[in-house]
């Protein structure tokens, strides 16, 4: 994978060599300093890569910061590099359709005036998308609370205002440390919620490595309790079930493939928890047994990582899932591209019978980086409706 990677990435870094160094004909030391610059950003991405996989991140953080953010810096370089490539294909095919009707042929003028040109839009280029990144990363430090209501029919009248923090896909690990999670809770428990769900997505990289990132967990208060679900990162790098083991150490109770009974006032709903939708074995998600022995008066809170997994939901009368996994697109344009593979990208919707909320998640995987995205911890207050 690491092989891979630096390949890759290698091919990447050259791309941009022979678009912004070699075609803009860059002078010198300009074009040594930029081929510096580029090969230094395509070593510091191996560092992201690595940092909590294999390469402790107690040293490498900074270095897999930068590199992880060079990483949303290539994505709007490539969007905006690919635009003027494109307008330049047309000009090019036009200036040639001109030349054979004409018979005049360039000159050292023209060619000059073109180069000219070109510098410019890339220059423009490198400067919107090395601002735009440096937004993103702004944005992406500042997860906000969103306060939202769902009107639920079926919801027992003793669970109206019941409030939820709803904390999904922190990411900690490579690019933040414990400070971030830990600003999280301390957000979390200022709301004081009645209830506090963890929806998978908590770290990226190895239980030895990173296993510290999640201590502050610990510190989360809720009266109705702390529970949590994995979602599809706790498999990547490490074994899930083992990651479960130490939310558990960290005071969260973890549901896997199960429910527990929620009381309040004498009335009860049942909270279930599944496994991510590509989790592996022995952790693939399995609904029905957690949902085993419910009967259909039952309400159904459910906890899953991914929105796709509230088809199953509303076939099996689920009547609120809660999820995360999208992070709302984290960087446009890219939520376009999860809306072609989920349900639904952020906020409350319905996927069949089943009302389904989708956070935006606290962090960023990758690169620490949103734009038009910004993180959320959301406090999620139950309503009930006559049914």
């Amino acid at each position: 994978m690491a092989l891979f990677s630096a390949v890759v990435f290698g091919l990447i870094t050259f791309w941009l060599h022979r678009r912004i160094v070699r075609a803009t004909a860059l002078p010198r030391p300009w074009s040594i300093i930029a081929d510096i610059l580029l090969v230094m950003l395509w070593a510091l991405v191996l560092v992201g890569f690595a940092a909590g996989r294999s390469v402790d991140p107690s040293w490498s953080r900074p270095f897999a910061f930068v590199g992880l953010v060079w990483m949303a810096a290539v994505l709007y370089l490539f969007l905006g590099l690919t635009v003027i490539g494109l307008v330049s294909f047309a000009a090019h095919v036009v200036r040639s359709i001109r030349r054979r009707r004409s018979g005049v042929q360039d000159t050292p003028a023209l060619a000059a005036r073109r180069l000219g040109r070109l510098r410019g839009a890339t220059a423009t280029v490198v400067v919107l998308a090395l601002a735009i990144t440096g937004y993103g990363v702004f944005e992406a430090s500042r997860p906000q609370v969103v306060d939202v209501d769902a009107t639920l029919p079926g919801l027992p009248a003793q669970f109206d205002g019941t409030r939820i923090a709803v904390v999904s896909d922190l990411h900690v690990g490579p690019a933040r440390d414990a400070s971030f999670t830990q600003r999280v809770v301390d957000q979390v428990n200022a709301e004081e919620p009645d209830l506090v769900v963890l929806v998978g997505d908590l770290t990226d990289g190895t239980i030895p490595y990173v296993r510290d990132t999640l201590e502050p967990l610990a510190d989360l208060r809720a009266p109705l309790g702390v529970f949590g679900v994995s979602g599809n990162h706790e498999y990547y790098a490490d074994d899930g079930g083992r990651w479960l083991d130490v939310w558990e150490e960290f005071g969260v109770r973890t549901l896997r493939n199960a429910r527990v009974p929620l009381e309040v006032d004498g009335a009860t709903i049942q909270l279930a928890g599944v496994h991510d939708y590509t989790a592996p074995e022995p952790y693939e998600p399995d609904l029905p047994a957690a949902l085993s022995g419910l009967s259909a008066e039952d309400f159904v809170l459910l906890l899953a990582h991914q929105p796709r997994q509230a088809f199953e939901a509303s076939d099996l009368g689920v009547d609120l899932q809660l999820s995360g996994h999208t992070h709302g697109g984290q960087m446009w344009p890219i939520r376009y591209l999860v809306r072609a593979q989920q349900p639904t990208v952020t906020g409350l919707d319905e996927v069949g019978d089943t009302a389904v909320y989708t956070t935006r998640g606290a962090g960023a995987w990758g690169p620490p980086v949103r734009v038009l995205a910004p993180p959320e911890i959301t406090m999620l207050t139950l309503r009930s409706a006559a049914p």
